[in-house]
């Protein structure tokens, strides 16, 4: 007689964690030298990644697309990137506006116009933000390079954090209609796990921990967001994922919802308080 089927068969924790590693590694590689020169190099892969994000969105948004609903945000996000790298902002602002109406108005017959214009705002001004703040000073000690290091690593902290404590602790749902494996065990872990990273980054650099902890703090709660406010578009627009371009992450937006959030909302401290990373 065979062996009874155990009645509670072990839990996987951390499900896919090979894979999620191994795309996020592969990610990395290809963003490193652009990130350590900054300037154009940072811009062109920024301008790449973008230009991903912008085909996701109209893909999932606009499900009888035309190609002029792919060209319209994708040359007005590369015209901007141009009028930034040559520090016109009031040109950036012109074309980032057209381009914003340009979209919508592309759209209005279709219906959905507020798509095409969120998704102009959502992606190509975060776009813009990052090329901003990585600046185009060139080095692992320059304030652009450790201010967008020290975004992204508290994001990562965040998620990491949260993708292991939330498998392990699981518990209750932190919004199940928007997002249904998170948990708030899972926010809890990932946010210790993210000021941990912020006040060590912010000892190696010289910064009191204090001030890492404090800036740390609103970008996980916006990194947090982020996610939500895209999954919560997803379930709108019944999409599972973005894309398939990471394996085991989704598409380009699935992966960077979070850093957008974060970037959008470093920006915003950092118009408020412009001495507070000391530069």
């Amino acid at each position: 007689m065979g062996e009874k089927a155990s009645a509670n068969p072990p839990i996987t924790i951390w499900k896919n964690i090979g894979i999620r590693f191994v795309s996020a590694v592969a990610f990395s590689a290809v963003c490193i030298a652009p990130f350590y020169f900054g300037g154009w190099i940072w811009a062109i892969l920024v301008a790449i990644m973008g230009t991903r994000m912008i085909y996701e969105w109209v893909r999932m948004s606009d499900k009888s697309a035309t190609s002029l609903a792919y060209a319209i945000p994708i040359v007005g996000f590369l015209i901007c990137i141009l009028y930034a790298l040559q520090l016109l902002p009031l040109h950036v602002f012109a074309a980032f506006a057209v381009t914003i109406g340009l979209a919508a108005l592309e759209r209005v017959r279709r219906g959905g116009a507020g798509w095409a214009a969120l998704g102009v705002v959502y992606i190509v001004g975060a776009s813009l933000l990052i090329i901003a703040l990585r600046g185009n000073e060139t080095g692992f000690d320059t304030v652009g390079f450790q201010l967008l290091f020290f975004i992204i690593l508290v994001v990562v902290g965040a998620d990491v954090g949260a993708y292991m404590g939330g498998s392990y602790f699981k518990g209750p749902k932190l919004s199940p209609k928007l997002s249904p494996n998170k948990t708030w065990s899972g926010f809890l872990t990932g946010l210790a796990f993210a000021l941990l990273i912020a006040a060590l980054f912010a000892l190696v650099i010289g910064m009191s921990p204090w001030i890492g902890m404090a800036l740390g703090f609103p970008l996980v709660i916006l990194s947090v967001l982020g996610d939500l406010f895209e999954s919560g578009i997803k379930r709108k627009l019944n999409v599972k994922d973005t894309g398939g371009l990471l394996p085991g992450h989704g598409g380009l937006l699935d992966r960077l919802d979070s850093l957008m959030a974060a970037v959008a909302g470093a920006a915003a401290i950092l118009f408020l308080f412009p001495n507070i990373w000391g530069a």
